[in-house]
């Protein structure tokens, strides 16, 4: 059972679900195939689907069978054709170069166009590999939708990955051709991606693809080899090339999970399902039209940008921003205010790190207020747990609803969320993650498959069938797929997260299943532990672990970052915690390690590195992940670690 229960249960039903709600999901459960097939009308298809639905082999769920489109044209010519062309498809926001550029969608198709034409001269045709290793430039999105346009499948390798990461990404996917830019940008630092782009044609294995490189000419031009192609010279004679047709269930990209060096682990996404459904999901969950301006802040390297930075919006014909710079660095804590008032931005896609980094430094936002933030209607966030002071203080500081939504890179699209074009009401249970998106068949189960009682703390599964535009595959890997997906819970799809369901259907996401921590045969989620300090009005970033004890078999540990005006020592905020624990969760929670580190390891997507911590504090080899946004600040953790009697035979990570 769940032993800290955030929910209040004085909720009154009705005041949550609207009946739009109800009458919308109940649809999508009782007649997917219609309901489906209503949705697929938001985007143009040049040849009718057969059938809607074939579920004949399970789990390979296939939709719209034999239905042909083009991702490209769904999201740039049919808006063209429309009269759109003289709006803004892009605005690409760079602080770090001083730099504020919008791409209309008339210039997106004559670039993505001619771009096609370079490929397809280049060898490129239907169903071939073209990997992207860039920046968050437009020219990132007119790689992609370049590729879709003549029916190739696009990889897109995030510009943080090092050269090894790379070549296995290369060797695995085996690309014709390879798009990738001079450089990218972090704060005080030129990263150059040819440099690494080098390095990795060295280590393959596979024959070398073709490369063209996109010169950031304002930033850092690299020294091109005799075999590589610049960018600008071919599409000065390049001609434009019209979009093929492609096959609702063909890959329209596969996406590498992070982490999968060793035995790569390529998402494939379907096209005709997912597109149509990003178009839905852009009004029914987060209220996007065509006279909206998006702003999805993350990376087009991972799955929200495909999603929600490149397809859902240009699909939906509204504005999408593209920011490159960090929260508080860049060069101050005021750009997400300033964006949104600059370019009067309606809803926002992030992660909660952002605002516990805002939050720390600038606890009043101070620097924010000289910003309106009337154009903005909501903030989303997901990719890891929101604590409730993190998402107080961005409500206030914002002025509009925090709403925190659940999905993974396997699903495409949000799971669970508070739909803003279904539901009235934008004060959801303040711990959830919302409602099942339609679609979702959401449950709870036990170990042993049986459904978990209402708060009842259990692994969150997703019955089949899986709706449209859910990963069809691992690419070249369909036994693994089916192994490490579909075996644990038959007739489902292990989500491998933990959490639980309220008596009214709200749905908590608290942790990945391996991050509930087991004391004395007790079942306890860090997420919860993690609220509980971060409440702390010292504190401004925490992370729990499991550690081993002897009679207890595991029990928590707590590594926190201080706020910057703090003056209390660490021992006093120690026995402070310890109470609050004691007082919020309970002496079950057995909870009495804790202390302060300068930093906690991120990823640049904002997710702590929790395994690595845990794997450290047990003297495990730590391996540093490739995505990580800092590896300077391990040392100061494993410091931290050995203050509290783990880590003490840890090697140091590498």
């Amino acid at each position: 059972m769940l032993f800290f229960d955030f929910t209040d249960n004085t909720l009154n039903k009705n005041r949550y679900r609207s009946p739009k709600y109800e009458e919308i999901y109940r649809r999508s459960m009782e007649n997917p195939e219609d309901f489906w097939a209503e949705v697929a009308q938001c985007i143009d298809w040049s040849r009718p689907w057969s059938k809607v639905l074939d579920n004949s082999n399970e789990p390979f769920t296939k939709w719209f069978v034999d239905g042909e489109t083009n991702a490209c044209y769904n999201a740039v010519d049919r808006h063209v054709a429309a009269g759109l062309g003289s709006k803004t498809a892009l605005i690409h926001d760079s602080p770090m170069t001083g730099t504020v550029r919008k791409v209309t969608y008339a210039e997106l198709l004559d670039k993505t166009s001619k771009l096609a034409g370079v490929l397809s001269e280049l060898g490129v045709k239907k169903g071939d590999r073209v990997l992207i290793y860039m920046p968050l430039t437009p020219e990132a999105i007119i790689a992609i939708l370049a590729s879709a346009r003549i029916g190739a499948i696009h990889s897109v390798v995030f510009g943080g990955f090092a050269a090894k990461e790379l070549a296995t990404r290369i060797d695995h996917a085996e690309p014709k051709v390879l798009i990738a830019a001079s450089c990218g940008l972090e704060p005080n630092k030129v990263v150059r991606y040819t440099d690494m782009l080098n390095e990795s044609m060295d280590l393959i294995k596979t024959p070398k693809p073709r490369c063209i490189i996109f010169q950031r000419r304002q930033v850092w031009e690299a020294p091109l080899l005799p075999d590589q192609l610049d960018w600008d010279k071919l599409m000065e004679k390049a001609q434009p090339h019209p979009c093929v047709p492609v096959e609702a269930n063909q890959p329209l990209y596969i996406l590498y999970t992070s982490g999968t060096t060793d035995k790569p682990k390529g998402i494939q996404r379907p096209i005709g399902g997912h597109i149509a459904t990003l178009c839905w999901t852009m009004k029914t969950i987060y209220g996007i039209d065509r006279d909206s301006v998006w702003w999805g802040a993350s990376d087009v390297g991972w799955v929200v940008g495909h999603s929600y930075i490149c397809y859902g919006p240009l699909i939906a014909g509204a504005t999408s921003i593209m920011y490159e710079g960090k929260p508080d660095r860049t060069p101050d804590s005021s750009q997400y205010f300033r964006i949104i008032d600059q370019h009067k931005v309606n809803a926002m896609f992030t992660v909660p790190t952002a605002f516990r980094v805002l939050r720390r430094a600038d606890p009043d936002s101070l620097l924010g207020q000289k910003y309106s933030t009337k154009s903005l209607r909501a903030i989303f966030v997901a990719g890891e747990h929101c604590d409730y002071e993190a998402k107080a203080w961005a409500e206030k500081a914002f002025k509009v609803p925090i709403l925190n939504h659940w999905w993974q890179t396997e699903t495409g699209h949000a799971v669970t969320a508070t739909c803003l074009g279904l539901d009235h009401s934008l004060s959801p249970p303040k711990y959830s993650t919302g409602l099942p998106v339609p679609g979702y068949a959401v449950d709870v189960l036990r170990e042993d498959g049986s459904k978990a009682l209402p708060h009842e703390l259990g692994r969150i599964a997703l019955k089949l069938p899986l709706p449209p535009g859910f990963m069809s595959t691992l690419y070249l890997a369909p036994d693994r797929f089916r192994e490490i997906y579909f075996s644990k819970y038959r007739g489902y799809y292990d989500t491998m997260d933990a959490g639980y369901i309220d008596e009214f259907g709200y749905v908590y996401v608290t942790a990945r299943d391996d991050d509930v921590i087991n004391v004395a045969g007790h079942r306890l989620s860090t997420s919860a532990l993690e609220d509980v300090i971060l409440g702390h009005p010292d504190i401004a970033d925490g992370a729990v672990i499991g550690v081993p004890e002897y009679t207890k078999g595991e029990i928590p540990l707590c590594l926190y970052v201080k706020k910057d005006n703090t003056k209390k020592p660490d021992q006093e905020i120690n026995k402070e915690l310890v109470a609050l624990v004691r007082e919020l969760i309970g002496p079950i929670a057995a909870f009495k390690l804790a202390t302060s580190v300068k930093a906690l390891p991120r990823t640049r997507s904002g997710k702590i590195c929790r395994k690595a911590i845990a794997d450290m504090a047990r003297s495990k080899h730590v391996k540093i992940p490739s995505t990580i946004d800092d590896a300077s600040v391990f040392p100061d953790v494993k410091r931290g670690l050995q203050k509290l009697g783990y880590a003490k035979l840890a090697p140091d990570p590498e």
